[in-house]
């Protein structure tokens, strides 16, 4: 059965809503990172988002869940996906700040247009090739030239968090598709699952507060943690995926450039970590791609 669309306005605000939460996320991750390890507060994220996400649906859509072979072989494809965005980007930021982080993920309105562009051709690459060469030129500056890092490996780190950026990208353009058949709440959870179970055998490979006891966990990293499984997780994806439902995977990855300012600012606000003219410029150049794959696509689709 194909589901009901959202009116193009609400799904932009959904998306919207999503970059803004996100932006605070990175914020987040990099204080949980004090009390855990990257695989403890993916986990323990995906879990709770999880639960959160299971009770919704079962309240709104409860019943059997009908999935035919293809769209279990989908899913579990977007589950990868979904474990890639959550935990390569908690491995990058042991090695780069916040701030840093976050202009990286910037270019994810970029990727997501230029793969949107090669595996479902919604729009042509024509228009979006030089948005992406001077958003890829920011990543580049940032990550080599001008961070400050919170590790010796800060180019590792960076690396990371650009791989976990082109999941995302993977798992928004990917799960469009089977959204015509499902609720974006069912698409969300099942995904979800999938990464949570993929993860927790990793647990016995990186441990930090397993080893120093739930005791070390401070209050401020708990409610680090309660905002990725709340917010970052169970509200932001959900609006994602409505808003990808409604717009599509490009048109809904421009507005994606408010996370990196948020995500910026928090940083500089929350964590106290320099902000130079380094960043400042990738941002820019960041920036700058997103609104050249905004307007070219626009003069395609018009």
């Amino acid at each position: 059965m194909t589901m009901s669309q959202p009116s193009t306005t609400v799904a932009y605000g959904s998306v919207v809503l999503a970059a803004a939460l996100w932006g605070g996320s990175i914020v987040a991750q990099k204080m949980a990172l004090t009390s855990f390890s990257a695989v403890e507060a993916s986990v323990l994220r995906d879990i709770g988002g999880l639960a959160i996400l299971l009770a919704t649906w079962w309240s709104k859509e409860g019943g059997a869940v009908r999935v035919s072979g293809a769209d279990a072989r989908l899913l579990g494809l977007l589950g990868l996906g979904v474990l890639g965005n959550h935990l390569l980007i908690l491995m990058g930021l042991n090695y780069v700040s916040g701030a840093v982080g976050g202009v990286i993920i910037g270019s994810s309105p970029v990727v997501t247009s230029v793969l949107s562009a090669m595996l479902i051709k919604d729009v042509p690459l024509r228009a979006v090739w030089a948005g992406a060469l001077l958003s890829f030129a920011g990543v580049g500056v940032v990550s080599v030239a001008g961070f400050q890092a919170a590790g010796d490996q800060p180019l590792l780190g960076s690396t990371l968090v650009f791989l976990g950026v082109v999941s995302w990208a993977l798992y928004s353009i990917g799960s469009r598709t089977i959204m015509e058949r499902m609720s974006a709440l069912t698409v969300n959870w099942t995904t979800l699952m999938v990464a949570t179970v993929l993860q927790i055998p990793l647990l016995w490979t990186d441990q930090k507060m397993m080893n120093a006891g739930i005791g070390s966990v401070t209050t401020s990293d708990w409610l680090a943690l309660g905002y990725l499984v709340v917010f970052a997780t169970a509200v932001a994806q959900q609006a994602w995926l409505f808003g990808v439902k409604g717009v599509g995977p490009s048109r809904a990855s421009v507005l994606g450039n408010l996370t990196p300012v948020a995500a910026i600012g928090l940083s500089a606000l929350i964590l106290g970590e320099t902000v130079g003219l380094i960043e400042i410029l990738g941002i820019c150049l960041i920036l700058a791609g997103v609104w050249v794959v905004n307007r070219q696509t626009a003069e395609v689709s018009s």
